[in-house]
């Protein structure tokens, strides 16, 4: 199919997030499930991703890598189900600019936490996060100012800031959870979150 969408992902992978934004649009997709190893870096899968890397999305010819890009792709490429404020407003700006803090300085700041890897505090103002206190913060009162992180609607910015938080917010910071734990509840329990989960959690079983 000229439009067709292709899914490659892993059960494991940041591809439970794009595979939450599938299931929000309601629209046929196919999936690809590549093992981490010999499958990722295939000579057939590095020319679509040269990284090597899933999740990444095929629409027709397009090709888009990247989870946030992904997300905020498929929002633009069905407008009509709703996910982004397509107007230049100040939802259309708390959407853009949250779903990137959400993909730069709060995941850079996560990770070299994870990985103990903390910059001197004399150069916290040459890094995108500054601290990671800073970047926690910011988001933290980002999701407390409004029901949405775009204001009253979902988009497909709570969906990529929700995998941001469960998965690495929460695991370098468990103090903050209870801070989370409503806007969390509000975005876990849409439906089709529920049933990406059960998707991608079908496939663990399946290998094991």
């Amino acid at each position: 199919m000229q439009d067709e969408l292709v899914f490659y992902t892993n059960p494991m992978s940041r591809g439970r997030i794009v595979r939450w934004m599938l299931e929000e649009l309601g629209r046929p997709y196919r999936t690809v499930v590549l093992d981490y190893g010999a499958s990722m870096k295939s000579t057939e899968f590095l020319a679509i991703n040269p990284m090597g890397k899933v999740p990444v999305l095929t629409h027709g010819d397009a090709v888009v890598t990247e989870t946030a890009a992904i997300c905020a792709y498929l929002a633009d490429a069905f407008p009509e189900v709703g996910l982004a404020p397509l107007t230049t407003d100040k939802a259309r700006a708390r959407y853009l600019r949250w779903m990137f803090f959400a993909a730069g300085p709060l995941e850079h700041a996560v990770t070299n936490q994870a990985f103990s890897l903390q910059p001197p505090a004399e150069k916290s103002g040459t890094i995108g996060y500054g601290t990671l206190e800073r970047a926690l913060d910011a988001i933290e009162a980002a999701v407390a100012s409004s029901s949405y992180i775009a204001g009253d609607r979902f988009s497909a910015a709570d969906i990529f800031l929700s995998g941001q938080i469960g998965w690495g917010v929460l695991g370098v910071a468990k103090e903050r959870a209870p801070k989370f734990k409503d806007y969390l509840e509000r975005i876990n329990d849409r439906p089709a979150a529920i049933r990406a989960r059960e998707i991608d959690d079908a496939l663990l079983a399946e290998k094991g």
